[in-house]
């Protein structure tokens, strides 16, 4: 039925798809510097101080500010818990979307996404990559007076291994390794953080754990040094360079849907210690984070106290870091049905 609208409410009417039309225009016509001029950027961590994760990150907040467009103020929040789980949890559904917060996260949130989905409440299909520092590797080292360090020995022998949570990566790569070899290793998990785990060994109250290399080669340098203890196995695709004389856990085993397995779980580690954007970030805040990181991993200081700090910088921009994760979340469904066995009767 028509009917005619009272002149008052008519300018009302009116009033108000203005405001409609001018608010939206306002919001959308604010540049990322405009956005990020005065704002405090965190990036949030999800393990406690004193491993490579915060390693990164206090790097990364020294010196990303000054290419962030409107130079904002870059600070790190720890959130330990579950070897990186809650942080990440908390980062894909309730931290803000908007490009305050950013985050360094483990590198097996993806993996652990398709090994197990009920545990893990993010999904990387829902989140970008700024980019990468650096790649990292798993590498298990004993303590110099342990009872194994070949395979030979471990099958032979009982050796303690410690770990923080089992979603860990060092925790699963040695439950892995033992079910696909039949190394004899006695899990002792609960540490609160990869720290703690390789104090265990130091105290002799483990034989053996596993930590990423950056972590070994900067924080322990002087055990390596000394022989206090001594890498075992590495979990990568290949040998690294530090490391020629130390076998990969592919090397190892020897039937190849085990190989299979083991690459899968080893991917991870091509996404390194990486800034990740949160889900629903705007596009044009997104680029200007990804175009910041692209200059901060050329920036002479940051290479220059990477050097001091021991950490290696071999950076990978986002659309590299795209690549990466759409292989690691396409992964074949029986290859990540093998690992989820080994992980799984590893622990047993």
């Amino acid at each position: 039925m028509a009917f005619e609208m009272k002149g008052w409410l008519k300018a009302a009417a009116m009033v108000g798809l203005a405001g409609a039309a001018f608010a939206p225009h306002a919001a959308v016509a604010q540049s990322p510097e405009e956005f990020f001029a005065g704002q405090l950027v965190t990036i949030l961590i999800g393990h406690p101080p004193g491993g490579s994760f915060d390693a990164y990150a206090q790097l990364a907040a020294q010196h990303y500010g000054k290419y962030i467009p409107g130079n904002p103020t870059v600070v790190v929040q720890s959130m330990p818990g579950g070897g990186g789980n809650v942080a990440a949890a908390y980062f894909a559904n309730r931290a803000p979307r908007d490009g305050t917060m950013i985050a360094l996260l483990p590198e097996s949130l993806a993996t652990l996404q398709l090994l197990d989905p009920e545990v893990s409440r993010w999904d990387m299909n829902e989140m970008r990559y700024i980019g990468s520092f650096a790649d990292v590797t798993s590498v298990m080292a004993a303590r110099a007076e342990a009872p194994a360090k070949t395979l030979d020995e471990m099958k032979a022998t009982v050796s303690n291994v410690s770990c923080s949570g089992r979603t860990t990566t060092s925790a699963q790569a040695g439950a892995i390794f033992a079910h696909f070899t039949g190394a004899q290793y006695n899990m002792v998990c609960g540490y609160d953080s990869a720290t703690a785990s390789v104090l265990a060994v130091f105290r002799g109250e483990a034989d053996m754990t596993t930590t990423v290399w950056t972590s070994w080669n900067s924080n322990y340098k002087a055990e390596l040094d000394s022989g206090a203890v001594v890498p075992i196995l590495q979990f990568g695709l290949e040998r690294l360079p530090d490391l020629p004389d130390v076998p990969t856990a592919i090397e190892l085993v020897e039937d190849q849907a085990q190989k299979d397995a083991l690459a899968f779980f080893a991917a991870g580690g091509d996404l390194g210690r990486a800034l990740l954007a949160p889900p629903g970030i705007p596009d044009d805040r997104f680029e200007a984070l990804a175009t910041a990181f692209d200059e901060l991993v050329k920036d002479e200081q940051l290479l220059a106290d990477a050097q001091t700090r021991g950490l290696p910088i071999a950076p990978k921009n986002a659309a590299q870091m795209a690549d990466v994760l759409s292989k690691i979340l396409g992964a074949s469904p029986d290859v990540v049905a093998l690992l989820n066995e080994a992980r799984e009767a590893g622990f047993e």
